[in-house]
C-alpha cells in the first residue's frame, strides 16, 4: 500500500487533540474536589512548603494538583489510548490477526510485519512478555500451516516513542529470550514510513497541537477550588 505520511501526522494531530489533550483537561477539572485524592496531612504540608516556601491552602492545593497533571494523569491518558490511536491514525494498517496491532510492509528489508503496538518503553510487565511471545508463535505456526513466508524477525513488537536504550528489561527479554525483534521510536517509524525523519516530524507534529492546549487560567481556578475546600482548609 502507499503510504500518506501528510495523512498520518495530521491523524496524529487530531488524536492528540481529540484523545489526549481532552481527556487531559476533564481529568484536570475533577481535581478541584478532595476526594479525588488519598491526602497524606503530614506529606500535604511538607510538600507544600517544598514546593513554594510555605503551607497555606492554595499552596497545598498546587503540591497536590501539580504532580497528577503533569506526571501521572496525562502519562496513563497516553498509555490507555493507544488502542484508538492504532484504530485511528494506522487505521490503513489494522490487523484481523489474533494477537497483532497493525501489519505492513517494512519499508527498509521488503517484509511483511506483524506488529503489536506500545505506546512507550516502560509499559509492560513480566507476564505481558510470555503473553506477546505466545501470539506471535502463534501467528508462526498458523502461517507454517498456510505456507507462508512468517519468520522470527517477521514477529514485531513496536514502541511509538522512546529509544531502544531506555526500554525495560521485559522489552529486552523479548528480543534476547524469544529472538523477537523490538523496534522503538525513530526506528519503528523508519520501517513503517521509509522516512528517516518522520519521528521527528511526528514529534514536531504533536507539538503543533501542544501550543494550542494553554489551559494555564483554568488550572489555576482549579487550583483554588482546591484550595478552598474544608479539607484543605483544616490541614492549615
Amino acid at each position: 500500500m502507499t503510504i500518506n505520511k501528510a495523512e498520518i501526522l495530521d491523524k496524529t494531530k487530531a488524536w492528540f487533540r481529540d484523545s489526549i489533550a481532552t481527556n487531559h483537561i476533564a481529568n484536570t477539572v475533577k481535581l478541584s474536589s478532595p476526594n479525588k485524592f488519598n491526602i497524606n496531612p503530614f506529606l500535604a504540608v511538607y510538600l507544600a512548603n517544598f514546593l513554594t516556601g510555605n503551607s497555606n491552602p492554595e499552596s497545598i492545593a498546587k503540591a497536590l494538583i501539580l504532580p497528577r497533571v503533569l506526571g501521572t494523569s496525562i502519562t496513563t491518558s497516553f498509555g490507555t489510548q493507544i488502542q484508538t490511536f492504532t484504530n485511528t491514525v494506522l487505521e490503513g494498517f489494522g490487523s484481523v490477526t489474533s494477537g497483532i496491532d497493525i501489519e505492513f510492509i517494512d519499508q527498509l528489508d521488503g517484509h511483511k510485519k506483524y506488529c503489536q503496538l506500545k505506546s512507550g518503553p516502560n509499559t509492560i510487565n513480566h507476564d505481558d512478555v510470555e503473553t506477546i511471545a505466545h501470539h506471535f508463535q502463534g501467528v508462526i505456526n498458523l502461517g507454517r500451516t498456510n505456507n507462508l513466508r512468517i519468520t522470527h524477525n517477521d514477529m514485531i513488537v513496536g514502541i511509538i516513542y522512546g529509544e531502544l536504550e531506555q526500554t525495560s528489561a521485559h522489552y529486552r527479554r523479548i528480543t534476547s529470550q524469544y529472538h523477537f525483534p523490538v523496534y522503538t521510536g525513530a526506528e519503528f517509524w523508519h520501517r513503517l514510513t521509509g522516512d528517516e525523519d518522520f519521528y521527528s516530524d511526528l514529534i514536531s507534529a504533536i507539538g503543533s497541537v501542544a501550543t494550542e492546549s494553554d489551559f494555564s487560567s483554568e488550572l489555576n481556578n482549579v487550583i483554588s477550588q482546591l484550595a478552598q475546600s474544608e479539607d484543605i482548609q483544616n490541614l492549615t
